[in-house]
């Protein structure tokens, strides 16, 4: 999510999105990786901050706009954790759709302080940002890498995307203002019913946006966090989608600095990260240069 739009996490080959699409970069965090032994995919997402493709007021239900203004004023706590349980599609070599699962734990201290833990089908990885530096590691090679960070969390997320062109996952729940993130970009939304996720009662909403289907599942009382959250990319072949299932959000944690520092196992090597390169797409027929 835009991981300040919502998560936006296909990742298709190569040339096949246009620049600019708010599903797609054009470098995942894997690719990025690469380098220090192929980093685990799951830090991938959507992009964070990317520019809405209709300028024109939206329409959103009064229903809709309150939950997710309560939903954002939650999550402007100043400190939480919560879990997230996701299944994306990913293009193979030969432009083959396969899904890749992940389980991640995110650790938030604001204004400056984050960690991310990733398993799933590709391995493990971890980030740390520390207020001053950001470290990306993979446990399975013990091999990580640094990069110097703003000192606040958006700040960071800006400038790692910007250095390194890779997206984050559900980044709009982290944002300094995580109900703008959400909707940023989206030109209608609703209320679809409510339903029960773990024995909570949520509402199911559907929010709209160029070439885009973002339905967001919000706890339906004072906290509304949010608990679900699928994209379905209509403009592209098949409509590939992305699910996360958020979960044991905790806005009890207590933090201490040392959690968001690595300290490197004996025989870790630290590698200079590049950034990946990307593939400009081909210009379609009837756009413009």
């Amino acid at each position: 999510m835009s991981f300040t739009s919502t998560s936006r996490a296909f990742i298709p080959p190569a040339g096949s999105v246009p620049k600019g699409d708010r599903g797609y970069t054009g470098c995942t965090v894997a690719k990025a990786f690469a380098v220090i032994g192929g980093l685990a995919g799951t830090l991938v997402g959507p992009p964070a901050l990317a520019t809405p493709a209709d300028p024109s007021k939206p329409t959103i239900s009064a229903d809709a706009s309150a939950a997710i203004g309560e939903m954002g004023k939650t999550l402007l706590a100043p400190q939480f954790s919560f879990k997230a349980r996701t299944l994306r599609v990913y293009a193979d070599a030969n432009g083959q759709p396969l899904h890749i699962a992940h389980t991640t734990e995110v650790t938030m201290r604001r204004p400056d302080r984050l960690r991310v833990d990733v398993a799933g089908d590709d391995g493990e990885a971890e980030l740390l940002y520390d207020g001053k530096t950001t470290v990306l590691f993979r446990p399975e090679t013990n091999k990580y890498a640094t990069i110097p960070s703003p000192n606040t969390i958006q700040g960071m997320l800006k400038a790692v995307m910007g250095q390194l062109g890779v997206d984050f996952p559900l980044a709009d729940f982290i944002t300094d203002a995580p109900d703008k993130s959400v909707l940023y970009g989206v030109t209608s939304g609703r209320v679809i019913n409510t339903v029960t996720i773990d024995d909570v009662p949520c509402l199911h909403m559907v929010l709209d946006q160029a070439g885009l289907e973002l339905e967001l599942w919000v706890e339906n009382n004072d906290r509304a966090v949010p608990r679900r959250l699928v994209i379905t990319y209509h403009s592209l072949p098949d409509r590939p989608n992305f699910i996360a299932e958020l979960s044991d959000w905790n806005f009890d944690v207590h933090p201490s600095d040392e959690e968001f520092v690595l300290h490197p196992p004996e025989g870790a090597e630290q590698v200079a990260l590049r950034p990946a390169q990307t593939t400009a797409p081909p210009k379609q027929k009837g756009t413009k240069p």
